[in-house]
């Protein structure tokens, strides 16, 4: 372990790998060393310095998306958890609020802790964290699969509230990642058409995650009102007044983007009057994660369709980069220890 390294972004624009000493697992903790960790608009914004202050803590390891392998765990965990292969949640709430208590512990009232944000990430060769997180996956799952698994479980957030029945239209706004694994889930609950809304370069992994057809934002409006659930996973200025209006009256919709300026928000008397019901997503509470990880190990849902790119911890700032510019077919950009 005397090699271990990590990503760090000491401030806004500045960017290193550091050796680093993995830290040993007290009470309640396990030692991961990552296989894999993923990287999302998100980790891009707490380099660009444009993530809230009051969810980003500097210095920090970025990584809240990854997969490892338990090395160690401390006195009071269960040592069968050394050498399971798992991912592991983010939120870290303080578990005896009302929120907590209710099972939204992403939203917890009286603390926001998050692995990569305001704790130490999966962008390094090892990460000790609390094994009360821990998801086990099977021995023989696949490590960059698993390593797309926490958008996963947004995507099972924001398709737990949507509630597809068989038979359904449903339109999913955005072909990004949390778009394209929403889609997989929804696809298994067996629509009758599962439109995803987005550019032409992304049809071919958007038909492979279960859609019946992609249709391109700019041509979009003649389906207004025909869609009986409606997913807005862009968060672009617009896209959530758009999915508001391909909804049927009496739809629903869920909104898990959030556009920093959006000159054309949702209109209200639209979504009065259309009696529409709006559910809005922010990250993962416990629950969701445990459909993601179900949907995974069952072999309904394959994050890895939409890894695209595998680079080296030292190729961090490159894949910030690329992430910034992403286009076309590109899609899930993995960093690899």
């Amino acid at each position: 372990m005397s090699d271990a390294r990590a990503v760090r972004i000491d401030e806004p624009g500045s960017i290193r790998v550091v050796p680093t000493e993995p830290t040993e697992p007290g009470l309640g903790e396990a030692l991961v060393e990552i296989a894999r960790s993923g990287i999302c608009g998100s980790d891009r914004e707490v380099f660009t310095g444009n993530r809230p202050a009051d969810f980003v803590s500097y210095p920090v390891i970025p990584g809240h998306e990854w997969s490892g392998t338990v090395v160690e765990v401390g006195p009071d965990v269960t040592a069968d958890l050394r050498g399971r292969l798992v991912v592991g949640e983010g939120f870290r709430g303080c578990g005896v609020c009302p929120a907590c208590r209710r099972g939204d512990n992403n939203l917890c009232a009286t603390q926001y802790e998050e692995t990569g944000f305001t704790r130490p990430g999966g962008w390094s060769n090892y990460l000790t964290l609390p094994a009360r997180l821990l998801h086990v996956l099977p021995d023989d799952a696949d490590p960059r699969g698993a390593a797309v698994l926490e958008p996963a479980a947004c995507a099972a957030a924001a398709t737990l509230k949507l509630a597809v029945v068989p038979g359904e239209r449903v339109a999913v706004v955005g072909g990004g990642s949390l778009g394209l694994l929403s889609t997989q889930l929804i696809a298994a609950a067996s629509p009758a058409e599962l439109s995803v809304v987005e550019p032409g370069e992304r049809a071919g992994v958007a038909t492979a995650c279960g859609a019946t057809g992609l249709h391109d934002p700019a041509a979009v409006e003649q389906l207004a009102g025909s869609y009986d659930a409606v997913l807005e996973a862009a968060g672009a200025p617009g896209t959530a007044a758009l999915a508001t209006r391909l909804a049927r009256p009496g739809g629903r919709v869920v909104l898990t983007g959030v556009a920093a300026d959006d000159p054309e928000p949702p209109d209200p008397a639209r979504l009065v009057l259309s009696q529409l019901t709006v559910h809005t997503v922010f990250g993962a509470p416990s629950r969701a994660w445990g459909h993601a990880v179900s949907a995974f190990t069952s072999g309904v849902l394959d994050p890895a369709l939409l890894v695209t790119r595998e680079l080296e911890l030292d190729e961090a700032s490159e894949a910030l980069r690329l992430l910034g510019e992403q286009r076309g077919a590109d899609v899930k950009i993995l960093l690899r220890p």
